[in-house]
Parts: structure tokens; C-alpha cells; sequence
């Protein structure tokens, strides 16, 4: 199994996150993995990006130049993501901000509300939105298994951030039980 992945949105919501999050779970799976993350010179509303490469086999470039998924979180990065995506490939939009669809009819389609899941969720608002596309993007692929993921997540945050790890399951388990 190789799953090439592309995360898009704008910086503040988490792309950069839930792509070292989706690479370390991926790793706690014995799987191989690439990880590149892009993001513009802001602190916040830029462009953020992550091209992930999750594989059973040695992975020989860790390139993605067309991925089997992607996750569309924010307006601006559907035409990229829509550009770059494989025939038959699969497209997660985020359809809490994202209103408009492809117009490519060769690829599947599948929106998840993952800010307005996240925001109903007890604390932390809509921050938690990456957490919820996490899910929902480990469910249609099949990429991860998530099996003790709140070991993998207190293993991946430090201490001072594991408060927010029973929000970050629910989180996880929202988005995998929501499409």
C-alpha cells in the first residue's frame, strides 16, 4: 500500500500539524514515510501546504507530484488541489468553508464539515478542524489503522500539550465516524 497524500489550507488552521501528526502515526504503524511541508512568509492566512507519502515499501522519491488524495481545507487551495489530483483520485473538502466543488467529474468527492464538527466539540472551537480532516481522511483511505492513537498523540506532543489530547481524539474520532 502507498498513499500519496496533499494537504492544502491557510496558515492558523493546522496543515502543517495534521501532516507531522498523520506522518507520526503512520511511523508508530511501521509504515515508511515522506513529509513536506510549504507554507508562506505570514504567521497566519498564508498559504499552507503538506505533501505526505505513507508506503509499506521503501519509498523511492519523496516527491508528490500527483497525489491518490487530497484534503481541501480553505477556497483557495481547491483549484490546486483539483489541478494536481490523479484520475479516480479522491478529493476531502472541508465544506464548513469551502462552498464551491470541482468541476472535474473523474475523481470522488467527499465533504466533511470538519470546522463546524470541531467547533461543536466541548473545548478548543474550531481549532481542532485538522483533527476532524485527520480523521476523515484516515477512513476513506485506509492509510492509517489509528489503533491507540492517543498513545501516538501524547508520544507526539509534549507534556505541556497533552491537556489537549482527549480533545484531539474526539476530535480524530468525529471526522473518522462523520463520512
Amino acid at each position: 500500500m502507498t498513499e500519496k497524500s496533499f494537504f492544502a489550507g491557510f496558515g492558523g488552521q493546522g496543515v502543517i500539524s495534521m501532516g507531522q501528526v498523520w506522518v507520526y502515526c503512520a511511523m508508530k504503524e511501521g509504515k515508511n514515510v515522506t513529509f513536506f511541508p510549504f507554507y508562506g512568509a505570514e504567521k497566519r492566512g498564508g498559504v499552507a501546504r503538506a505533501s505526505v507519502i505513507i508506503s509499506d515499501e521503501e519509498i523511492a522519491s519523496p516527491l508528490v507530484t500527483t497525489p491518490d488524495s487530497a484534503l481541501v481545507m480553505n477556497s483557495d487551495s481547491l483549484p490546486l488541489c483539483e489541478k494536481a489530483l490523479k484520475q479516480g483520485g479522491l478529493m476531502l473538502i472541508n465544506s464548513s468553508l469551502v462552498k464551491e466543488r470541482p468541476a472535474r467529474g473523474d475523481i470522488t468527492v467527499v465533504t466533511v464539515e470538519a470546522t463546524g464538527i470541531a467547533e461543536k466539540l466541548a473545548t478548543g472551537g474550531g481549532r481542532a478542524a485538522n483533527m476532524v480532516a485527520l480523521g476523515a481522511m484516515a477512513k476513506l483511505t485506509s492509510a492509517l489503522r489509528l489503533t491507540g492513537i492517543e498513545t501516538v498523540l501524547r508520544d507526539f506532543f509534549p507534556p505541556d500539550k497533552h491537556k489537549f489530547v482527549a480533545m484531539n481524539v474526539e476530535a480524530i474520532q468525529s471526522g473518522f465516524n462523520a463520512v
